[in-house]
């Protein structure tokens, strides 16, 4: 049976028990199974008439079970109950709730079916949906992959007009009238003689009332909040330092930890002496944890000191030990034949690979998370009970660790989940928390904070792989006629879901994300993704694979531009059919005035398509006595329906300088299995003045809503690369390029 036939046939039956569970309505990703988490002795008090919303004598509090990582998440998911509440949004409160399967993400997969996101059909639809229904079965409530707009836009808005519906009902019922005479207004019912009844004076008796099955939402006409640029619920917060972080969190008694574990990445501790540390002023206790030690003390300066004095003895690591091994691993992957996945193969390739063709090798190294807040989770085990408190984008998954670590009943359990300094993906993992579990199970009843220094965070990350890739293409009639993309890297799929105790069968893509997946209509077009070895722990990176393999393909699609003497961006429109994806290419060059670059300047372009989000970026260089400067940088995203608008744009700015940090300067190396990099002055990101004016435009024309916190990484370091060329005639395969070339 042809790979086409397989698909389908494997598509029809899973797409049937798809549509069978309920997967295919709306509805049924509201009412879940799982039950409302608030309503179990409603630790958080008042009434609850969702698992989105509470209403107490003091207002309403809505719930955004996502991590708040910086990407103001919590306010555009907050805006989705309150427009159906018609709730004002000074009234607006947010909170992240309790960790609970309830608030599964249904969404997080849908992009890991082998049908690229522009394929809109039947089947391939079918498939996205169905990948919802082991997400419900296993309940992860994660915030990841630029998921958690495109999961919440009809579930929580469908979970603000049922709360709407029954405030409404319970009004009526009070008065004796009929519902349709009555409408709501900032937070109020508003009874005919224009008087209002709070919300809260009504939640009691709406509580008690049946959600309607089917709530009406309302048109996009009728939006006063959505498609709004909204003050962030955090702003003032953040603004003014008085935000609490993990890292800021004080109870009574608390005590303050930090690690040390092997620096050789997953290897044990066979020994340690830490008669130094325990005599230190200020030392409480010296507690094993996996693969090294905890110091618990009265401050986290005095455990940091105390760490440094403890001696030890440490395993091996088991994977290659250098850099340039590892590179030699990923080379005989790539060279191996053995394939991992080969999701797109239009055409006959090897056939059309004939004449004068295209070769070139390109390579990115391991890259840290490097977020500001380092690793921290604070814990108390106390009388049969854990609570945890820790910046995570996978709360769920603590409750799971901490019934592993203590044997306490996952009802014993409480998670709170603060905002954090950053995530990025490094904070889908478990280790800081089983840490900060292990230490307080070890001192029962007493609170203890861990915070790993900053050294223990760059040396112990789990890393976007280090990966290479080898393409091959011909011309024909100043188009690509041929186009052969092979691409090797570890397994992330592997790796990280391997530290969390499952196993994903099959193919990984994401080591073929946004590369095959592109919506470049070449006639003869085949990628190909190898499998390196498990090798130093990697992770979920900013855009994961599409980090990388946008990279590669852009810079090749460039490289193809100049040999066929043509415009970069006129080269890929005229080779992309995706209406999308044109257009976010027609507005960076109008934005950028492309064509017209200033006298001494130059400009790259490239195109990643991630996540669903078609992002195009044109980056502006100039050469000083000092090194390259960036100048002017512009992105065009098209995320289908924009909900905040202003906080899009901040999100593709940040995402534009994470690229462009990497770029340059982002390498993780590893010597005698030891990562060489400790501190940001070993991993420098860009400073401000380093940064240029950086311009976004949104676009609204994509079919679906999409999530933006990912895709406007991808393009920075090609349309770097590709600038550089265009201004010094050094073509750069090979990142970061702060190696190749000198930067202002």
């Amino acid at each position: 049976m042809s790979r086409s036939g397989t698909i389908a046939r494997r598509g029809f039956l899973i797409g049937m028990a798809a549509i069978a569970g309920g997967v295919a309505f709306g509805w049924w990703k509201y009412a879940t199974p799982y039950g409302n988490p608030l309503e179990t002795g409603l630790p958080y008090g008042g009434a609850t008439l969702t698992p989105y919303v509470l209403i107490d004598a003091s207002g309403v509090t809505l719930i955004a079970p996502r991590a708040e990582l910086g990407q103001g998440v919590q306010s555009t998911l907050a805006a989705l109950v309150a427009e159906e509440m018609d709730l004002a949004w000074d009234q607006v409160r947010v909170i992240h709730g309790p960790a609970s399967s309830a608030y599964f993400n249904g969404a997080v997969a849908a992009e890991g079916i082998p049908f690229a996101p522009t394929d809109t059909g039947w089947l391939a639809e079918t498939l996205r949906k169905a990948t919802e229904i082991p997400l419900k079965l296993i309940g992860f409530q994660i915030t990841g992959g630029s998921s958690s707009i495109p999961d919440a836009f009809d579930k929580m808005r469908l979970a603000g007009a049922a709360a709407r519906a029954t405030l409404v009902a319970a009004a009526a019922q009070r008065l004796g009238i009929e519902p349709s005479a009555l409408r709501t207004e900032a937070g109020a019912v508003i009874v005919p003689d224009g008087t209002g009844i709070p919300y809260a004076a009504l939640a009691v008796a709406a509580a008690a009332l049946k959600l309607p099955a089917e709530p009406v939402l309302k048109p996009r006409t009728d939006w006063k909040l959505l498609g709004q640029s909204l003050p962030r619920t955090d702003m003032v917060a953040k603004s003014t330092g008085t935000e609490t972080y993990t890292i800021d969190i004080r109870l009574p008694g608390m005590k303050f930890a930090t690690v040390r574990t092997n620096p050789n990445l997953g290897a044990a501790m066979t020994g340690y002496d830490a008669t130094e540390a325990l005599a230190m002023p200020g030392v409480h206790a010296v507690i094993p944890v996996e693969n090294g030690i905890a110091v618990v003390a009265d401050t986290t300066w005095t455990a940091f000191q105390a760490a440094d004095a403890v001696s030890f003895t440490w395993a091996p690591a088991a994977y290659p030990a250098s850099t340039s091994q590892m590179a030699e691993a990923l080379s005989q992957a790539l060279a191996s034949g053995k394939h991992d996945s080969r999701n797109r193969n239009d055409g006959n390739v090897e056939t059309a690979l004939t004449g004068d063709m295209f070769q070139a090798d390109y390579s990115v190294p391991h890259l840290a998370h490097a977020t500001m807040e380092p690793m921290t989770a604070a814990a108390l085990f106390d009388k049969g009970t854990l609570t945890v408190w820790a910046g995570t984008q996978l709360p769920t998954q603590v409750i799971t660790e901490g019934t592993r670590l203590t044997g306490l009943p996952p009802e014993a359990i409480t998670v709170h989940t603060p905002v954090m300094g950053g995530g990025f993906g490094r904070r889908a993992e478990m280790d800081f928390v089983c840490q900060a579990i292990t230490v307080a199970k070890a001192m029962q009843g007493t609170p203890v904070l861990v915070t790993w220094s900053r050294e223990e965070d760059m040396t112990h990350d789990t890393y976007r792989p280090m990966a290479r890739a080898r393409i091959r293409a011909t011309l024909a009639k100043g188009k690509v006629a041929a186009f052969d993309f092979d691409t090797v890297a570890a397994s992330v799929i592997e790796s990280q879901v391997g530290r969390l105790g499952y196993s994903v069968p099959g193919p990984d893509s994401t080591i073929v994300q946004g590369a095959w997946d592109q919506p470049y209509a070449f006639p003869n077009y085949r990628v190909t993704g190898y499998r390196a070895p498990a090798m130093a722990p990697v992770g979920s990176w900013r855009s994961v694979g599409n980090s990388q393999n946008g990279f590669f393909q852009e810079t090749a699609i460039d490289e193809l531009a100049h040999l066929a003497g043509a415009d970069p961006l006129e080269f890929r429109l005229t080779q992309i059919t995706d209406a999308p994806s044109r257009k976010v290419l027609e507005a960076v060059a109008e934005m950028s005035g492309w064509g017209s670059t200033p006298a001494g300047r130059a400009r790259g372009v490239a195109f990643v398509l991630s996540f669903g989000v078609p992002v195009a970026q044109v980056i502006e260089v100039e050469q000083t006595a000092k090194g390259i400067r960036l100048t002017n940088a512009w992105a065009a995203a098209d995320v289908g329906t924009a909900l905040d608008p202003r906080n899009i744009e901040a999100q593709v700015a940040g995402a534009v300088v994470y690229g462009l940090s990497a770029a340059i300067r982002g390498e993780i190396t590893f010597a005698e299995g030891r990562v060489e990099q400790t501190n940001f002055p070993d991993y420098e990101p860009l400073r401000l003045y380093q940064c240029p004016p950086i311009a976004v435009r949104i676009l609204e024309t994509g079919p679906k809503i999409r999530g933006i916190g990912e895709p406007g990484t991808p393009p920075a370091a090609p349309a770097l690369g590709n600038a550089i060329f265009a201004l010094t005639g050094q073509r750069l395969r090979d990142l970061p390029f702060g190696k190749a070339a000198s930067f202002a």
